[in-house]
Order: structure tokens, then sequence, then C-alpha cells
């Protein structure tokens, strides 16, 4: 990230902009770099950028908006003009004839002529461009989130680049940046020709062109309703309208999202039935696996309404799980796929559910002896539980896109760390959480850090009787030893192990996908 608040001076001269920039391009290509690249590695190509023809060092930071620019410059070219966004700032109009109101999300042009915010404007949504007149990347990054747009070309200052650097590169937004000719908060300029250049620039590439995540969840949601059920539970005896009941209930849809992301992002052909199917198969393993899991924790309520154990006792809620878990099977066995398709989506489902299985039971193990918990085997839980989820479903999209199998051997590791990084988080989030003062169970990692700080001090006799301990006791050991602070850099760990996994696909759709997922997240 950028360290310092650093000048950004653009050369006056024409020519030195222009070498710079094909320089930069030439560079970029030569490296084969694909983005996000973190702030470190721009800087180190922008130094190589200057050194190879000799350019002052002033031109430093000019040079790594340069560098970042060419590092995203296939995946902007390859997004239709109508899926991107044209951002400009607000210090390029007239304020002595600006004759242009404000709301709340930034500058309405009066088109008044005084300055060539109203010609950009115009030019751009001529070509089908969303505009904005705004300081700042908030909106824009909010707009991406939303799935309104899938790339910025954004006209800034060096403070603001400097600002939106870290978020836009965690949520991997495709973005062209076009630095002022110079800093000022009102009547600066631009080179309008090469933001005319940008603007224009189109070169479709469907193995580029970004998935809008958004998008994609909205369609996932529309698979889960009352109506498109119906397709695949036709019998409506009692058993199958409890199942599919279970599969209306609300929850975020994060697996099947996760399948269709890896499959649309592999496959050269899409196949709506397969996608469609694929989602509804990892749901039906999901909300089996909730269901048996909130009997064994003897939960009350999921969802904010009661689990079905609650209203229709443990056994008929056992068999809804087993029902669940046949129906994924079925469908899986259904779709019209290549045996050796088939035959290794089934191994990966099978083995998903042997390790959620033993996962699961290791885990009601050490619940039942709060005090033998340690680091080592919560971590192995983690992946076994959650790690395990997020695998089968992003292998099993894999699987039916055709990944390699470097790439799946990649989201297997990441699958893993997100596991584990995402637990942890859920852990700090339960033992912050003041309506779960009373569930010890809820952050079991922070427990076992505790052992471990005991063991560390030779405190036997306090770890012989944490097991006894009543929860705010226990809570507040955490507190005295900042076990909660030591878990935050365990999480900030994991966090980046996935981010150093997900550098390493080639797949770059699912790449950017799965970063804007982390970011979101974590």
């Amino acid at each position: 990230m950028i360290k310092t608040q650093r000048r950004l001076i653009v050369p006056t001269d024409v020519k030195m902009r222009s070498a710079l920039r094909k320089e930069a391009a030439r560079l970029i290509v030569e490296k084969n770099i694909l983005p996000p690249v973190d702030f470190d590695r721009l800087e180190e190509l922008a130094g190589e950028l200057i050194q190879r023809l000799g350019a002052d060092q002033v031109f430093l930071e000019f040079a790594i908006v340069l560098c970042g620019n060419e590092i995203w410059r296939e995946v902007v070219a390859a997004t239709p003009f109508n899926r991107r966004l044209l951002l400009l700032p607000q210090c390029l109009k007239n304020t002595s004839s600006c004759q242009a109101e404000m709301d709340s999300l930034g500058l309405i042009c009066a088109g008044c002529k005084g300055c060539q915010i109203d010609s950009v404007l115009n030019k751009a949504e001529a070509l089908g461009y969303t505009t904005l007149v705004a300081e700042g990347t908030t909106v824009a990054v909010g707009l991406v989130e939303e799935g309104a747009i899938d790339a910025v070309i954004g006209v800034s200052c060096m403070p603001v680049l400097q600002r939106s650097f870290e978020p836009v590169s965690r949520a991997a937004v495709p973005v062209m940046g076009l630095p002022l000719l110079y800093d000022g908060c009102e009547n600066t300029n631009v080179d309008y020709g090469w933001l005319f250049e940008e603007m224009h620039s189109l070169k479709p590439n469907s193995s580029k062109q970004p998935l809008s995540v958004s998008l994609l969840k909205d369609q996932v949601l529309d698979y889960f309703t009352e109506f498109n059920l119906q397709e695949f539970f036709q019998k409506h005896d009692s058993t199958e309208k409890l199942a599919k009941r279970m599969l209306l209930m609300g929850g975020q849809r994060i697996r099947p999202l996760l399948t269709v992301l890896a499959y649309r992002s592999y496959t050269p052909e899409i196949s709506e039935e397969i996608q469609a199917a694929l989602a509804l198969i990892i749901e039906c393993f999901h909300k089996a696996s909730l269901i048996h899991d909130d009997i064994e924790d003897d939960d009350d309520f999921r969802y904010d309404q009661e689990t079905l154990h609650k209203t229709h006792g443990i056994p008929q809620a056992i068999n809804v799980g087993d029902y669940l878990i046949g129906k994924g099977y079925q469908l899986l066995a259904d779709l019209p796929i290549e045996p050796a398709v088939l035959a290794e989506s089934l191994r990966v489902v099978a083995s998903s559910h042997l390790n959620l299985a033993t996962g699961q039971g290791a885990d009601l193990m050490l619940d039942q002896n709060r005090e033998a918990l340690t680091v080592d085997q919560i971590l192995k839980i983690f992946t076994q539980k959650t790690g395990e989820a997020v695998k089968v479903a992003l292998l099993l999209g894999a699987i039916h896109g055709g990944a390699s199998a470097s790439e799946l051997s990649r989201l297997t590791v990441f699958s893993d760390w997100f596991g584990i990084a995402y637990q942890i988080r859920d852990d700090l989030n339960e033992f912050q959480d003041e309506q779960h003062q009373d569930q010890v169970h809820h952050f079991p990692f922070l427990l076992a850090l505790l052992n471990e700080r005991f063991i560390e001090k030779g405190k036997s006799e306090c770890l012989a009787d944490l097991g006894k301990m009543k929860i705010q006791q226990i809570r507040q050991l955490i507190v005295d030893e900042r076990i909660d602070e030591y878990a935050e850099a365990f999480l900030k760990l994991y966090v980046e192990k996935c981010y150093h996994e997900l550098d390493q696909l080639q797949n770059l759709k699912l790449k950017l996908s799965l970063y804007g997922v982390m970011g979101k997240i974590f």
C-alpha cells in the first residue's frame, strides 16, 4: 500500500507522457503480469520503467499509475461500454461560471459549456457509459459491488489516488486512472486526448471480461424461489415439502454462488441447465449439514426461525437432512455430462462428506473436553468443516467448467485457508457480540489460544480448571491475556494466505471474482 503522501508530478511534455505510457505497456506485456498487484510491486515496476527511459525520478509516482493502468488494461478493454463507469473530479469545473447543482452522489452538470465536463459526459454517455462527477472512489466501489458496473475509468489527483488504492485493490475493481495535469482543488485540467483514447478503447475478450458477482448473486437467489424449485420437487409428500421448505429458507447462498462463479469462469460454453442444477446440488448438501448441526448443537433458531428439530422433532429433522443429501446426489447423477466429469464430481462430493463428518465428530468430542483444545486441532476442524464446504462448492463448479488439475489444486488450498480465516473472523464476531455472552462454544479458537497461553506460562492449574469456569470468567481471562488481539493477528495471516493463493490462479475471471468476495467478507 502507499506508505507516504507523495506528490504526483505529471510530465508537462506530451512526448514524455507518451513515451512513458508506451514503455509501460511494453514492460507489463513483457512481464505477463495479471491483476491485481500490490503497491510494492507497482513501485518496483515503475522504478524499472523510469530506469529504462532514463527519465527523472520525480516522475516515479506517475509511472506507478501508468503501470497500474497497463496491468488492468485488457480487463477494462474487454468490459463493454455499458458496464463501465467514467468518474470525473468536480475540480475540473470552471468555478467562476459553473451552473451545476450538487446531490448526494456528486455534481449534476447543467450543460453550460463553461468547461469540458459537459462535452466529456456527452461523449461517454453516447458510448453507453455510466457517468459520475464526484470526489473519491467510495461510490465507484459501491456501484461495482451492487453489480451496476464492472470497470472504472477515473480522473483524479494524487491524494485521492493514494487513498483509493487500498480499497480498490482489495475489492479487485478493474480501474484505469488518469492523473490531473497538476494538483489543485479547482479549475484543474487533464490530458483530454489521452482520456478520450482510453474511453474509446474496446477489445472484446471473454476470458478477460470480469464477472459481475452481484448480478450472479441475484441470479442464484432466483434459483431458490417457490416457482423455480417446483421443477426439481414434484412428489409433494411430507418429507419433500419439508426439504423444499428448508431450501427456501434464508441465508446468503454463498456456497451456490461460489459454484456458479467457478463454473462460469472456466466453462467455454455456459449451460443454464447445468448451472442451476449445480447451485441446487450444493445448497441441498449445505442445508442438510445445517439441519444435522442444529440437532447436534441443540440450537433453537436458524435464520431467525425455529430450527426443524424444534418444530417437527429430531427424527423428522434427521430424515429431512438425509433426504436432501440423497436429492443432491440424485441431481448430480442426472446431469447431462461426460462420465469422467460425473466420476470426478462424485469423488469430490463424497470426499467432502467424509471430511465434514470427520471434522464435526472432532468438534463434538472437543466440545465435551474444553481444556483439551489445541490451536492445531481447531485449525484442522476449521478446514474440515468450513474449508471443506467452500472447497466442494468451488471444485464442483470448476470441474464442470473444465478447470485444469493445477487450478483445482490451487482452489483446494485457497479453500482451506479461507475456511480458517472465515471461522476465526466468526469466532471474533461471536466473542464481541453481546447477544452471545453465554455461548462459549461459539468461539473455540479463542479458547484454544487461551489454553496455549496457559501452557506457555506453566499454569497447569488454570488449564485444569478451565472446563469448570463460568463463561464470564473465561471471557475476562481472554481479555486480560489479550487473546482477542492474538486472534486478530492469526486472522490477518490467513487472509494474506488466501490472497497469496488467489494470486497463483491463472483464470483471471475467478481470481477477480474471489478477490471481490474476499474484500466484502474480510
